[in-house]
């Protein structure tokens, strides 16, 4: 019986790492998506959108490999809530690399505009959700309930920016109509960084129910689609 919790257990351990890695590639590709939306990159743009199979693929492992635990061995209470909020988080996971690919689509189609402010709130927004979802990964492997909380209080910062990007811009649109056309896709952008932040606080749940097993909603004024 020890060697079989032996084995299980390294296999949990797996889906951690798994999981670790399919979050830093999703992570990569929100960075590459800012860059190429920055730099009028359409090539970096077209990268993006091409990974977002390879995502996909990750998701599609790592749900094969918590279906294979749950079919071929016994797992107990701690270790079904375990395998469940994995099942749960990858799907948050994969939502991230959907949303940047639709930032990369953005980058295409303002590849050949002059933006008629500096992109300064959204990259930053875009680098925090990025930390955001570091956090809330490591807080998942380290079952660490501080980093949960600190991960659900960023949120409220990310949804400051959003509201504030969104009075600047509709006020600029209303003042200046001819930018409106590339102010509506930026206004698209900073929305997609708000729900990805939401996604996050999404994986903070359930790595809270996972360690207590009482499902909460943290952050209950925002729910992710």
């Amino acid at each position: 019986m020890r060697r079989i919790r032996q084995s299980f257990d390294e296999q949990l351990a797996q889906l951690d790492q798994d999981l670790l890695k399919m979050g830093a590639f999703v992570a990569e590709m929100l960075a590459n998506a800012m860059q190429a939306l920055v730099e009028h990159d359409v090539s970096l743009a077209r990268e993006v959108i091409a990974a977002d199979d390879v995502a996909d693929e990750m998701d599609l492992g790592i749900e094969q490999q918590c279906m294979r635990l749950l079919a071929l061995q016994q797992p107990m209470a701690q270790d079904l809530r375990t395998i469940g909020t994995v099942m749960k988080v990858i799907a948050d996971v994969e939502r991230i690399g959907d949303y940047s690919v639709d930032i990369a689509r953005t980058a295409i189609t303002l590849a050949e505009t002059e933006y008629f402010k500096p992109l300064v709130d959204i990259p930053k927004m875009a680098d925090m959700v990025r930390e955001m979802l570091s956090e809330a990964l490591q807080a998942l492997v380290n079952r660490d309930l501080d980093l949960v909380s600190q991960v659900v209080a960023e949120d409220d910062a990310i949804d400051k920016m959003w509201y504030g990007l969104l009075d600047e811009i509709q006020e600029i649109m209303q003042q200046r109509p001819e930018v409106i056309t590339q102010a509506v896709p930026l206004l698209l952008v900073a929305r997609y960084l708000e729900r990805i932040a939401d996604h996050i606080v999404n994986v903070a749940e359930r790595v809270s129910y996972m360690e207590t097993g009482r499902l909460e909603t943290l952050a209950p004024s925002h729910r992710a689609d």
